[in-house]
């Protein structure tokens, strides 16, 4: 059997963590990588569900190790990465990997991966809805609220690298889009 991904990407506040919970009820062939990550865990997140939270250090040493398949420091000091133990746990279950990761993450990982993989760049209708997501969360400080959103503006750029892009205007239209990707690329990669 090959092994197969999808690697759901968008910049932060489209949408994309809700929409990958979506194809987890839809789709039970799959399941969610979990990341490793060297920030500290926001209210309700849960070490071994949301992440796998590991120290700066520990991070560091465990890339020297080769143990990521792909990391990325996407904000100073703040370590993403997929652990190659993670994809062989759910590989090993026969079950394909879900990826919900950054843009760059999604970019790497679509490399490696190239036609047993499915990229799909979750896009917001335009900036300033995604700038009003991100207020409403209530998680973000002016600050990193306007680092966040010139991220999310530079990350917009890349959505062409992806093998498709889903607007995420409507959450009911997303969800038959993504729906309708997936389907499509299952029956292409049987």
């Amino acid at each position: 059997m090959i092994n197969k991904v999808v690697i759901i990407s968008a910049p932060s506040g489209a949408g994309k963590t809700t929409l990958v919970q979506y194809i987890l009820e839809k789709f039970p062939q799959m399941e969610f990588s979990i990341s490793a990550t060297s920030r500290k865990p926001r209210p309700n997140e849960m070490e071994g569900k949301d992440y796998y939270f590991i120290t700066q250090e520990e991070f560091k040493k465990r890339i020297e190790n080769n143990e990521f398949v792909e990391w990325e420091e996407v904000y100073p000091g703040c370590f993403y990465g997929t652990l190659r133990s993670e994809l062989e746990r759910i590989w090993n279950k026969g079950k394909i990997v879900l990826f919900d990761v950054d843009v760059k993450g999604g970019i790497n990982l679509k490399r490696i991966f190239k036609d047993n993989a499915l990229s799909v760049f979750i896009s917001p209708p335009n900036i300033e809805v995604l700038a009003e997501r991100l207020k409403k969360r209530g998680t973000e400080t002016e600050e990193s609220l306007k680092t966040r959103i010139e991220k999310a503006v530079y990350e917009m750029t890349f959505q062409t690298q992806f093998d498709e892009v889903v607007i995420n205007d409507d959450l009911k239209q997303a969800q038959y889009k993504i729906t309708e990707i997936i389907n499509n690329w299952l029956m292409q990669n049987k």
